[in-house]
């Protein structure tokens, strides 16, 4: 019998998939004791990188849909670091539902495939799919709960991606629980992302001291992402789970008038880089002022990615563990917005735990 593999689903051909498959390919015959840039866990759990296999892509993007998933990562309108050049997989990218996962603005550089949806709950079940994993754009709410049911109905894992809440909300947590499946999510948190230094920053203010009046968090960048979010109304999500992210790491209530989180703009040119603007004002000793102004840039995708080859993994070790529902500890290192919130020394103590199995 072979060693175990960790067989996973993409919903969404985008650049985040784009450099978690390169991401694959790349580090595959990493050894288990190296330290390399980009990695947190060579082996987790048992799992190398290598134990990732691809059952099949989703997408709607007629530039996508029907190719090996291979091709699909590079082609037309993805534009993130390419650092891999992964051969033919022999996988393929199906067509998905749309619903609501193309907004006003993609809809601009996006033209749907012909074709009926696929039978997504039918090809989980015959690739015998342990993971689905959910990289929509932001925004695609009944989008996520279609795929949600259909990785429901075939038996699967679900790791939630993006800010559409599902792992965080009791009544699909109650669902999973009663399906006996585990769900990690929801909102992958980047390797050193804009969320990830603001928290940092907000629990270094509360450690030593200084209280936090005034923050804000600006970020742009020239992927579809940042596209899809110029539409206000797609962006609601997005800002309730970064501002959530960062102010629960403070022991008071700042005012909403005082924080503003979120993405601010579209800059074509940027590609997927991301830049982030980090203020915070603050009042220490003596009622004396304090700021801290911090800027961040970072290619998008590849920041993620990582973060999210650990997420599968993880629900892999869930599902070997017969557990169900939110996986708390996982999902509070990995996401902006888990079930429930911990401080980042904390999520990885548990996180840890959780791999060698103290949970």
């Amino acid at each position: 019998m072979g060693k175990k593999k960790v067989r996973v689903a993409i919903i969404g051909i985008g650049n985040c998939a784009s450099s978690l498959v390169q991401g694959v390919h790349y580090y595959k015959d990493t050894p288990d004791d190296s330290i390399v840039p980009g990695l947190m866990h060579i082996n987790l759990g048992g799992y190398h990188i290598s134990d990732i296999e691809f059952t099949f892509g989703i997408d709607v993007n007629i530039t996508k849909v029907d190719k090996d998933l291979a091709e699909a990562i590079y082609a037309e309108p993805n534009n993130t670091y390419k650092f891999a050049t992964v051969p033919h997989m022999d996988i393929p990218v199906v067509r998905g539902m749309t619903h609501d996962g193309l907004g006003k603005y993609l809809k601009e550089v996006i033209t749907t495939a012909p074709g009926p949806t696929a039978n997504i709950a039918k090809l989980l079940k015959e690739t015998k799919t342990d993971v689905v994993l959910n990289f929509l754009p932001v925004g695609s709410e009944m989008a996520t709960k279609w795929y949600v049911e259909q990785a429901l109905e075939a038996g699967c894992a679900f790791v939630n991606g993006i800010p559409v809440f599902i792992a965080s909300q009791k009544y699909w947590a109650d669902r999973f629980i009663e399906k006996g499946l585990p769900i990690l999510g929801d909102d992958i948190k980047s390797q050193v992302g804009a969320t990830i230094l603001h928290r940092v920053l907000t629990t270094l203010f509360v450690d030593r001291g200084v209280r936090l009046d005034h923050t804000y968090q600006l970020n742009f960048g020239g992927n579809t992402d940042f596209l899809n979010m110029l539409e206000r109304e797609r962006l609601e999500s997005k800002k309730i789970s970064k501002t959530g992210a960062v102010t629960s790491m403070l022991p008071y209530d700042i005012g909403a008038d005082n924080v503003h989180v979120g993405p601010s703009d579209h800059v074509p040119w940027l590609s997927d880089r991301k830049w982030c603007y980090i203020r915070m004002e603050g009042t220490t000793f003596g009622e004396v002022p304090l700021n801290v102004e911090a800027k961040l840039e970072v290619w998008d995708s590849p920041n993620s990615a990582g973060v999210m080859i650990d997420a599968v993994r993880c629900a892999k070790i869930a599902l070997d563990r017969g557990l169900s529902g939110p996986i708390v500890g996982p999902s509070s290192y990995f996401f902006k917005t888990p079930p429930k919130q911990f401080r980042d020394s904390v999520c990885k103590e548990m996180t840890e735990a959780f791999i060698v199995g103290e949970e």
